[in-house]
């Protein structure tokens, strides 16, 4: 007796359940970051959805390129969080440089309001 097993053919990430959930997942974050942006939200809302968004991004461009399933020794979500924490860190890092640049006297400091000026 053979046992032959019919071989399953595979879908395209793009056309599966899965591809159109990340998908639909990826246009809500964005949305989302979007409105953020606009209603001049504060800061580590849009930061958090725009690390969101590279997470997913990446997610899907690894499904897209099947590379899951090309390196299966590779543990992807530590490497998806450590290059994007990486970036994260460098932005962070040009951010802060660019504000002590245009402001090298440090940040502003309220004087009290007793303190009177002095009239030459």
């Amino acid at each position: 007796m053979d046992n032959v097993q019919p071989k399953i053919k595979h879908r395209p990430f793009c056309f599966s359940v899965k591809g159109h959930v990340k998908m639909l997942r990826l246009a809500l974050t964005v949305t989302s970051m979007t409105f953020f942006i606009v209603a001049q939200a504060p800061e580590p809302y849009i930061v958090i959805t725009g690390f969101e968004v590279t997470v997913i991004l990446f997610f899907i461009l690894l499904y897209i390129l099947r590379l899951d399933r090309l390196m299966k020794w590779l543990f992807w979500p530590l490497l998806v969080f450590a290059l994007v924490t990486a970036v994260c860190c460098l932005a962070d890092g040009a951010l802060i440089y660019r504000k002590l640049l245009f402001n090298p006297s440090g940040p502003y400091q309220k004087k009290p309001v007793h303190e009177k000026k002095e009239v030459l």
